[in-house]
């Protein structure tokens, strides 16, 4: 039996972000390949993270810039070691390259985290992102490179894979597309109709920089429009760990409802009749909308929010960058049942054209496979990332030991 040493940024909430769903699916992968998983963490356990131990996978405490991590996979020996986001892979990656060499090194990039900040920050300074912004970024720099030391890198969105090929030159055969991914039955679940559906609903967790600026847009600008037409209307915003400034936007009176915590994410997208995700930055692909598709819920966002969320079929909604037109086709949606039923049926096509569950499971273990039988051969041809292992890891492995003695002496 292969093990499986998964290493967390955080303890996976599959019920509080995309970030936490995805990661389930993961394990769900390794587990019909009968893995044996150990998944470990440096950070804090949280009330909404998943029951691991239910799915008989190890759960694993783990400190940063300590030298007990290297007899725990010492012991341990795995077969795969996934990072969760390019920060575990810095602070871990040298550990395991030197006790399990053998170990597929895999980078689960969530999305290109580089690309987020560099819009946020052109967005707040009211321009265009151009490519100089992510060439001359050190987070780039940073998630590039791990993504090189990396034997592969899981990348949610075609968009961000074509980036990394043509403006970091990453070769194709350290990219694998892995999106967000819905089981036959999640997609042919019967769907809520028109008549028994009510109101706007938007959600997503609000320590995401891109899901709070959303709902500031809806609130300042976008949600009195719509009120404006539709009185009786009201928005349900749901998410995880809403801060005061959050909760202090509940109004009543004009419908816009904070609702925070939600426990049951399917059961209020279908509930709703249009989905608002007006996201004027970000990056790979949005769990909010994935979720709105597969429930036949249309859903009116940005260019940003349908970025690598588009087939060859129409967007299940309706697209529009500026708050009147956003607003003039929420409204158009929630009232058109005929306009609504064809944008309902065009998310669920296209969620089943995108995001069917076996065709990805099948096209990773083929990659696996392959990578398996050829592991000498592929780091051979990488030469960019032999370099970074060697050079970078030894600079942050004399870091980790100094910060780890410096430790101990304070100890």
């Amino acid at each position: 039996m292969k093990k499986l040493l998964i290493i967390g940024y955080v303890w996976p909430e599959p019920n509080s972000s995309a970030a936490g769903h995805r990661m389930m699916q993961l394990i769900a992968f390794f587990h019909r390949q009968h893995y044996q998983i150990t998944f470990a963490s440096p950070a804090q356990l949280s009330e909404h993270m998943a029951d691991l131990k239910k799915l008989s996978i190890r759960v694993e405490p783990i400190a940063l810039n300590c030298e007990s991590f290297d007899q725990f996979t010492k012991e341990l020996q795995p077969d795969v070691v996934l990072f969760d986001r390019f920060m575990m892979e810095e602070q871990f990656g040298w550990r395991v390259s030197e006790s399990c060499p053998q170990a597929l090194r895999i980078l689960d990039s969530e999305d290109l985290f580089c690309l987020r900040h560099a819009r946020h920050d052109a967005f707040k300074q009211g321009r265009e992102l151009v490519d100089n912004d992510l060439l001359s970024s050190d987070i780039a720099k940073r998630e590039v490179a791990a993504i090189f030391r990396c034997d592969l890198s899981l990348m949610i969105s075609r968009v961000e894979i074509e980036l990394l090929e043509r403006l970091f030159k990453v070769p194709s055969s350290l990219l694998h597309y892995s999106p967000f991914m819905f089981t036959d039955q999640e997609l042919e679940k019967d769907k809520v109709a028109y008549d028994d559906r009510h109101h706007f609903i938007s959600i997503g967790n609000f320590r995401h920089a891109p899901n709070w600026d959303a709902v500031l847009w809806l609130k300042q600008q976008i949600w009195p429009l719509i009120k404006a037409q539709l009185p009786q209307a009201e928005l349900w915003i749901y998410g995880a760990y809403p801060p005061p400034k959050a909760t202090a936007l509940h109004d009543k009176k004009s419908g816009f409802l904070v609702k925070g915590w939600v426990d049951d994410a399917e059961l209020a997208m279908q509930s709703a009749r249009v989905c608002l995700a007006p996201l004027r930055f970000g990056a790979g692909i949005k769990g909010k909308l994935a979720e709105a598709m597969r429930c036949g819920t249309p859903s009116v966002t940005t260019d940003i929010g349908a970025e690598s969320m588009q087939s060859d079929k129409p967007w299940g909604g309706a697209i529009a960058n500026d708050a009147v037109l956003f607003s003039e086709q929420a409204i158009t949606l929630y009232q058109d049942e005929i306009l609504w039923q064809q944008a309902s049926e065009n998310g669920i096509d296209n969620a089943k054209t995108m995001y069917q569950l076996e065709r990805h499971f099948a096209k990773f273990e083929e990659v696996l496979t392959v990578l398996f039988k050829n592991i000498t051969a592929h780091r051979h041809q990488n030469f960019i990332g032999s370099m970074l292992n060697h050079h970078s890891h030894k600079s942050t492995k004399y870091m980790a030991q100094w910060i780890e003695a410096k430790n101990k002496i304070n100890e």
